[in-house]
């Protein structure tokens, strides 16, 4: 393609330079890890549906989590698994503006969860007494409204902006899906608005909610300190570093790839990372809550039972 043009067809995905022989086996490691994600998440959803002492606040907002990243690894690995098996790069122009909008999406929706979680557990322990009056149903489905309203927005307002931009030459994008801040490096157009827009996102939904789940484990953690009882105590950390894993792996990479300051030199660290988050922070979610959660793991024995005895 050569000269201006304000449309294209389709992008040509660098990805990683690889031999075929490494694509297949990629796939088959990829295609196993999105298997578990998918099993693992689906048992997270399962449980909670099935089991009536996890319909709680706090499992509510998990199973938003487990959709949440459900979605957010679909939006990004069926389309890479099938360029690893037929060794092709290529993605439609709609296809990538999709992947785009899904990525933001699940994204930002994926913070808000967290920093709400967050809350759920700081009026838990904060205040028990009124835990039933503040997080009762409206609230919670408020809650979890606002975060796939507000996450959609944020993606839409960014694609939106990108779409006004032109595009020349070969449009090859330095990673293996439609990254936002990858795909503007091959547009034509003047793009310091959509970087602004960008990093006041980024800024709106990683450091404003970190810093409040950093004020509000703050009071947890004084609350906890309070408890008299050591099962009461060990009950309460056990619950809230649960999420703090979560919270730490997600955060952490997000704003490395979004606030750190950006070079050619760290494309290749960025696609890692994506690669990474995309493929086990997914799964992390799961084992954590089940793992090291007695709740989670008494519902799934007893479902267990209940089969048993059908």
């Amino acid at each position: 393609m050569e000269g201006n043009q304000s449309w294209i067809a389709e992008f040509i995905l660098v990805g990683f330079q690889l031999s075929e022989d490494m694509e297949l086996v990629l796939f088959g490691v990829f295609s196993l890890l999105y298997t578990f994600n998918l099993l693992a998440n689906g048992m997270i959803l399962g449980l909670i549906c099935l089991d009536p002492r996890l319909h709680t606040p706090m499992y509510y907002f998990l199973s938003h989590l487990a959709i949440t990243d459900i979605s957010y690894a679909s939006s990004n690995l069926p389309n890479l698994l099938a360029n690893l098996v037929k060794h092709t790069k290529n993605i439609s122009f709609v296809l990538c503006t999709l992947q785009m909008i899904f990525n933001l999406t699940f994204a930002s929706i994926e913070c808000l969860i967290l920093v709400v979680m967050s809350y759920d557990r700081f009026v838990a322990i904060c205040h028990p007494l009124q835990y039933t009056v503040i997080m009762n149903w409206r609230v919670c489905t408020f809650l979890a409204i606002a975060c796939w309203v507000c996450g959609f927005s944020l993606a839409i307002v960014q694609v939106s902006l990108f779409l006004r931009l032109p595009f020349c030459g070969p449009q090859k994008v330095n990673h293996f899906f439609c990254e936002i801040q990858s795909v503007l490096k091959v547009t034509c157009g003047d793009i310091w608005i959509n970087e602004m827009f960008l990093f006041a996102e980024g800024v709106f939904i990683l450091v404003g909610p970190l810093s409040l789940m950093l004020v509000s484990y703050v009071h947890i953690l004084w609350a906890i300190l309070k408890i008299q009882s050591k099962e009461g105590r060990k009950k309460a950390f056990s619950t809230c570093s649960s999420h703090l894993c979560v919270v730490g792996f997600y955060f952490g990479i997000a704003m490395m790839v979004y606030l750190a300051p950006d070079s050619n030199h760290r494309e290749e660290q960025k696609k890692i990372l994506f690669l990474f988050y995309s493929l086990f922070n997914p799964l992390l979610n799961p084992l954590v809550y089940s793992v090291r959660n007695a709740q989670v793991k008494a519902a799934f024995h007893r479902v267990l039972q209940k089969k048993r005895t059908v």
